[in-house]
């Protein structure tokens, strides 16, 4: 009875895990007569962004996005393209956006100095939450504050299991 119970999440559990290797890539099956292009190939899904995962590179992505934008690079590197036109060719299509390292234009400004930005906000922001949990000074009691005090203590220490609020 007990085998029964495990043995549906069991196949579901099985069944998952070889789907989710069905669509899996290597990068085996891009091949080129010359070390070298093989190599600038590589290095090249290496920086380029995946539009999809946005934070992986194409070589490491296993979106459907990605395996056509690799075979497109792949396809224009078999037909001898140089490196440059290849990069020049994606950014004209997705923009900027597909480089890890965009180049410093007025339009990509703000990917460049952003990250500053938000930092110093950030510093600002942690120094005016410092400023605030600081203790105030404290206050000079006025001549009958300084009397109420000294007879409550007083009383305190005349009476010590009474509550000096009553």
């Amino acid at each position: 009875m007990s085998l029964r119970l495990f043995a549906l999440p069991a196949a579901l559990l099985a069944g998952l895990l070889v789907a989710g290797t069905c669509g899996a890539f290597t990068l085996e099956e891009y091949t080129f007569e010359d070390p070298a292009r093989q190599q600038d190939f590589r290095e090249l899904i290496g920086e380029i962004r995946c539009l999809v995962c946005q934070n992986e590179s194409l070589a490491a992505s296993q979106a459907d996005l990605a395996q056509d934008l690799r075979n497109e690079i792949y396809r224009l590197m078999q037909e001898g393209r140089p490196r440059d036109e290849v990069i020049d060719y994606l950014v004209s299509r997705y923009g900027d956006f597909v480089l890890y390292e965009p180049p410093l234009r007025l339009n990509t400004l703000p990917l460049w100095l952003g990250p500053i930005l938000l930092a110093i906000v950030g510093v600002v922001l942690l120094r005016r939450a410092i400023a605030q949990k600081r203790p105030l000074a404290d206050e000079a009691l006025s001549p009958e504050e300084q009397a109420r005090l000294e007879a409550l203590l007083a009383r305190q220490q005349d009476h010590p299991d009474q509550d000096p609020r009553t």
